[in-house]
């Protein structure tokens, strides 16, 4: 009976592995380890506590979500999100059509421009990438309010204020930069030798990136898409700026305002919208996160 030597090095290795694990837990004391543990609870609960709480909130009438003794179930119901969602407080459904229609499309155009100009800059010497990747730097060190008045100088040359595209062109401009430099450091990872048999299988530059570099970042790409999603779902600033201030063209974050007035605050209702605000959120982050376990040994070259 033969024996494979590269399995016997491996279930050396992971016995090696074991031991010095099990090692390190003998050598913790009793009262390092109920330390730890109750530091990591206290963590978790001091996380988890507010959005416990807007939960909690999201059911109770508007009179009772604030109280001088705050009591968990007061009055719930499900009145304030039947309102929310049935139009009674705002446009909700609009506004989160518009919404997912912007996060989307600053999800693709983001990943692709990144994606493209992250291999370009790492794969090719062309005159002024240096440059390229120092502006990109740049634009990360203005906050959003000095960015305001520019954009929306641009978007009334190009025509495109107060629409949709616009919008999305805007938020690429703050996801680009980031992503590219993420991806850029992703596809430097990635061996030059997939490129070079790729050209000699007669694959074009761009067949190359497209059939044989994206599979491998695809947990890369998983990142810099959850970032490009959060970047337009819940940015208020540049939304209420430059999108047209009617009713039915405003984003979630921007119509949340209407629970929130000068003189009077729908706690109950804002909870409410809150709450379903985040659901998308969570469900993406939840797919990328099973996407980025399932891709990561798409990311490794075996020999």
């Amino acid at each position: 009976m033969t024996v494979d030597a590269a399995a016997l090095r491996a279930a050396g290795q992971e016995a090696a592995a074991g031991n010095r694990g099990r090692a390190s837990r003998a050598k913790r004391s009793r009262l390092a380890s109920v330390g730890l543990h109750g530091a990591l609870i206290t963590a978790s609960l001091v996380a988890v506590f507010p959005v416990f709480w807007v939960l909690v909130t999201s059911f109770k009438p508007d009179a009772r979500a604030v109280e001088a003794t705050p009591s968990l179930f007061n009055e719930s119901s499900l009145d304030n999100y039947v309102d929310v969602l049935s139009g009674q407080r705002g446009n909700f459904l609009a506004w989160f059509g518009n919404s997912v229609l912007i996060a989307l499309l600053t999800t693709v155009l983001g990943v692709f421009l990144s994606a493209t100009t992250g291999y370009a800059v790492s794969r090719f010497r062309f005159p002024g990438h240096r440059s390229l990747l120092l502006g990109f730097l740049v634009m990360q060190m203005f906050p959003f309010a000095v960015l305001i008045v520019p954009l929306y100088n641009i978007l009334i040359a190009l025509g495109l204020q107060g629409t949709t595209f616009g919008l999305v062109l805007v938020y690429c401009t703050t996801a680009v930069p980031f992503c590219t430099y993420m991806l850029k450091g992703y596809f430097d990872t990635i061996p030059v030798d997939i490129d070079e048999a790729g050209r000699v299988d007669g694959l074009s530059p761009f067949g190359v990136f497209w059939r044989l570099v994206l599979p491998l970042a695809r947990p890369g790409l998983a990142v810099t898409a959850f970032y490009s999603f959060l970047t337009a779902w819940g940015e208020v600033a540049f939304a209420s700026a430059l999108l047209s201030a009617a009713d039915e063209s405003k984003t979630l974050a921007v119509g949340l305002q209407v629970f929130s007035q000068q003189n009077r605050t729908e706690w109950g209702h804002l909870a409410a919208a809150s709450i379903l605000v985040a659901i998308p959120a969570v469900l993406v982050f939840y797919l990328v996160q099973r996407f980025l376990v399932s891709g990561l040994a798409s990311g490794g070259v075996k020999g």
